[in-house]
């Protein structure tokens, strides 16, 4: 049996047993989040279900792989942030102490040496990065552990699309032959959807920032160490497809607030997934159109490895433009504060 099939497997059952150990640790420790105005549950329900995910793919990594310099760094990091989430879920902590945590686990990556070191001319060449690779290295890292962790605001949304995009890379790794990418991409997939069986909606437990904002840090720390193999491919272009609906979601959240004269942290309602509510759908049915956005991303992600530079090109212009019409069509761009009443949501 392949490593990654094994990687897979046991980060799944893992996560799937271990998270209602979690939710009883949750409920004790009193991490649960309150029902209010701007949230769809009604109880209160357990948070903090991202330990789970972290366990699942610890021991998947520790089971299935030869730990190494790099993979030390790499489970120390992310470590750091699962550290940092489960003091938010227990405390809410201030945004730029949270954004402190996230930019002190992206220096463990670098202290490890994993970085991004060159990036990849779209003319063939490689650019090297020199002294911009560390904070080039922290505004990736940070940037798409917040991505997640914004996306983070339906059952079972986060879990299935970082499930979609971890599947995306390995599928990419396996391609170049790059094993190392594809077994903790193969880990983190298996653990995120052994949560997922008991975070879809409805919710017995939520991931919390402990979860969200450890699939994003591990998808950015797993990518960097994709530039030993590739810069083109797995570096950043393909988690950056395969994650394109979080990260279109909160770069539209930012074009927003900024439009509307609001302090670009300050939430409001206009997410992809608040708009889709608001437009009738219910949980379970915006959750599963944003997966199968996720997946049509993934595949054009995979696509963007298999053809010409310019080919590469058009593809990514047409998700652009197909992004940005899709986001007017249902108001993503507008001030939608006041629009949502009973279907109003926040993240987890």
């Amino acid at each position: 049996m392949q490593t990654y099939v094994v990687a897979f497997t046991v980060a799944l059952a893992a996560a799937y047993f271990i998270t209602p150990h979690v939710k009883d640790l949750a409920i004790k420790a009193g991490a649960l989040d309150a029902p209010d105005a701007r949230k769809v549950h009604t109880i209160p329900i357990p948070r903090m279900g991202g330990l789970a995910i972290y366990f699942g793919f610890v021991l998947a990594v520790l089971f299935s792989m030869h730990i190494t310099h790099e993979l030390w760094g790499l489970l120390l990091g992310g470590t750091v942030i699962l550290a940092v989430g489960i003091i938010d879920d227990l405390k809410q902590l201030p945004a730029k102490v949270k954004l402190l945590g996230q930019i002190v686990a992206a220096a463990v990556l670098i202290m490890f040496d994993i970085r991004i070191e060159w990036l990849t001319n779209p003319f063939g060449d490689m650019i090297y990065v020199n002294y911009l690779s560390i904070p080039l290295t922290i505004l990736w890292v940070v940037s798409l552990t917040n991505t997640v962790n914004l996306i983070d605001g339906l059952d079972g949304l986060a879990a299935g699309v970082s499930t979609i995009a971890s599947v995306t890379i390995l599928l990419v790794a396996l391609e170049q032959d790059f094993w190392t990418v594809a077994i903790l991409t193969a880990a983190l997939a298996g653990s995120a959807l052994g949560f997922l069986q008991h975070n879809f909606n409805p919710a017995k437990i939520f991931m919390g920032d402990t979860g969200s904002m450890f699939l994003g840090y591990m998808l950015a720390a797993v990518s960097i160490l994709g530039t030993v193999k590739s810069a083109a491919t797995i570096a950043l272009v393909v988690p950056i497809v395969a994650l394109g609906l979080p990260i279109m979601d909160t770069a539209f959240a930012i074009i927003r607030r900024y439009m509307s004269g609001r302090p670009i942290f300050k939430p409001d309602k206009g997410h992809f997934h608040h708009r889709l509510l608001a437009m009738g759908l219910s949980q379970k049915q915006a959750v599963l159109l944003m997966y199968v956005i996720s997946g049509c991303l993934g595949v054009s992600a995979i696509a963007l490895t298999a053809v010409s530079n310019v080919y590469a090109a058009l593809i990514l212009l047409s998700i652009i433009t197909v992004a940005i019409l899709g986001a007017k069509k249902i108001g993503v761009l507008k001030n939608n504060e006041g629009v949502l009443k009973s279907t109003d949501v926040k993240s987890h």
